[in-house]
């Protein structure tokens, strides 16, 4: 029997010219480049409105596929893109279609080609369910009845989907991960009375391989980045509580994603080692250089501010937005000093404008009770401070931080009708989610205090319902989910890097199938400087180019492109053909993402 082609070997330019004929024939027919792009720009516009002018019915989701094909390659014709994006797709097809070698161009680049002509012409192959078209003759209960048991037929496809993860509530693994335990208790001498101590915790972190190797089974490869990383200075922290949740095989792949929170990739660890003098300019993604009115304070919005006190955590992500300037793992001098605090508290009561304070950092639950409570009080004292927000992965990494003393300190500064407080944390996947962290988010709920999940939609989570699976988790541990932050482009975390559509495709066809409250969560693109960027609608950026090695160009509009006038921010995407292919690589089937070339 013959193998299936690999993904990258399904795509060539001998392909595009049979797949694209017709768009490569109209570019071959004219002259030069500039009557290849109007003409061009007209027949994809005469496409479009021949589809919805005559095969409307035929085509059934193919046409919305058809339209928004039509509205890409309006977006790639035009001289604006040409010169924001620094490439030229109309060139190459004109190249292209005269025989013209284009060496540059590689297989992510055809495979993109490809899909946009089979999307403009209808014959897009997208849907991954067997219910055909709903007959609409039948009206009633009869219909109301089918469609009832379309709709149990969709939901039984969700549960044998997110079956496939493994979540920290599941009996098989507590029973595993208490052996676990056990056993680093065992390697640490620490009773259960001291494993249930944040401050035992804090004082055993792993801040090297050795260290972490007492607690956890490591890849070679993964020795070999810690030490590097350690040897360079780099933060690195894993507490004893975080590493029980990891597996003895790292080879099942079941803790793939919470290993990748802390366990940095070769090339992460070289790429921060040749800029360790120049970080600032080097991985300053957000540009907080230029949004920091003062010590301690970030400000992107009118109405909220962040600050900073802590600079540290009790454990550090690898793809930390502000791995640039973070400290050690709880390191002695990562605290601000005083004058510092009540200087950017004093910027914080002086602006009435600011409503709203996120206090993180680092994680602000590192510090003890007395200096976080200070600085809560603080905040709180000031008239106009509405809402506080506290940042904090404590739940995940050190759940036991939140002590019943530290909930009700923090119930205490709520004032309802005047004041409120909320925990926003950041769970990355279902495997994180335990009896530990329900305990502590449950002590928080009991104090009326709101917990909301940010979540970075990274490789490590993006197999398909891997995150509808821990949002329906978070909702039965009490927590909702809020942001779904697309990676960011810092380059030396391109190993954690999603494509865009990657995220729209899971936001519409996989989150849309949940209940209600458990699909919150807004997915949102952090434009460096400006701030979020909402990714629902397609009005909120414009698709550029499809460079070379076949990443999408976009170009994200400001979020007050309405109210003031902002320049946006051209961002390179991550090939859709590379991402597919690591999926591969991993065990998934590509073809169950198949639509997400139809995601712009």
């Amino acid at each position: 029997m013959q193998m299936k082609k690999k993904m990258m070997d399904q795509y060539s330019m001998e392909r595009f010219r049979s797949e694209a004929e017709k768009i490569l024939s109209i570019a071959g027919g004219c002259a030069s480049v500039e009557e290849a792009r109007r003409t061009l720009f007209s027949h994809v516009s005469e496409e479009q409105y021949e589809r919805y002018g005559s095969t409307a019915i035929s085509l059934g989701a193919r046409l919305h596929i058809a339209r928004d094909a039509a509205r890409a390659w309006r977006g790639l014709l035009t001289v604006r893109s040409d010169e924001r994006a620094g490439f030229s797709n109309i060139q190459a097809l004109w190249d292209l279609s005269h025989g013209i070698p284009r060496t540059d161009l590689q297989p992510g680049f055809y495979a993109e080609m490809i899909h946009l002509a089979l999307g403009l012409e209808g014959e897009a192959d997208h849907l991954q369910t067997e219910i055909n078209e709903t007959d609409n003759s039948i009206t009633g209960r009869v219909a109301a009845n089918r469609r009832s048991d379309e709709l149990d037929h969709l939901w039984a496809g969700v549960e044998t989907r997110m079956s496939r993860y493994d979540d920290g509530l599941m009996d098989s693994v507590q029973q595993r991960r208490l052996k676990r335990r056990s056993r680093i208790q065992a390697n640490l001498n620490a009773t259960d009375r001291q494993f249930a101590d944040w401050r035992w915790q804090v004082k055993h972190i792993a801040r090297n391989a050795e260290e972490l190797k007492r607690m956890v089974n490591l890849l070679p490869m993964e020795r070999e980045a810690i030490k590097r990383a350690a040897n360079g200075r780099l933060p690195f922290g894993v507490t004893p509580y975080y590493a029980s949740l990891l597996d003895d095989e790292p080879e099942s792949g079941r803790d793939r994603a919470l290993r990748a929170q802390v366990i940095p990739p070769l090339e992460y660890v070289e790429r921060m080692l040749v800029n360790r003098n120049n970080r600032e300019c080097a991985f300053d993604f957000m540009l907080e250089r230029d949004t920091s009115p003062i010590d301690l304070i970030t400000r992107r919005y009118p109405a909220i501010a962040i600050l900073k006190p802590y600079n540290t955590c009790p454990q550090i992500c690898v793809y930390c937005q502000r791995n640039w300037e973070i400290d050690e793992a709880m390191s002695p001098d990562a605290f601000a000093s005083k004058d510092k605090i009540d200087d950017a508290i004093r910027f914080i009561a002086q602006r009435p404008a600011l409503r709203e304070i996120l206090v993180t950092g680092g994680d602000p639950l590192g510090l003890p009770d007395d200096a976080i409570l200070d600085i809560l009080r603080k905040l709180a004292s000031i008239p106009h401070i509405e809402v506080i927000r506290i940042g904090t992965r404590t739940p995940v990494t050190i759940p036991m931080r939140i002590t019943p003393k530290l909930a009700k300190a923090l119930g205490r500064l709520r004032e309802p009708g005047r004041r409120e407080i909320c925990v926003v944390t950041h769970i990355e996947h279902p495997y994180e989610i335990t009896p530990d962290l329900v305990t502590a988010v449950d002590r928080l709920k009991r104090q009326g205090i709101s917990v909301f999940n940010q979540l970075v939609y990274s490789f490590f989570v993006s197999r398909r319902f891997e995150v509808c699976k821990l949002r329906m988790l978070l909702r039965r541990a009490g927590i909702e989910p809020y942001y779904t932050f697309m990676t960011k482009g810092k380059e030396e975390t391109n190993a954690y890097r999603v494509p865009l559509a990657r995220l729209l495709q899971e936001q519409k066809e996989e989150a849309r199938l949940l209940p209600g409250s458990r699909r919150t969560d807004e997915a949102v693109y952090n434009v460096p400087g400006l701030g979020k960027n909402y990714l629902r609608a397609f009005q909120h950026r414009d698709l550029l180019a499809i460079m070379p090695d076949g990443s999408r160009v976009y170009d994200f509009h400001p979020w007050e492109k309405g109210i003031v006038d902002r320049a946006s921010y051209v961002g390179h995407d991550v090939p859709l053909l590379q991402y597919l292919s690591r999926l591969e690589e991993i065990g998934e089937d590509p073809d169950e993402y198949s639509s997400i070339w139809y995601y712009y």
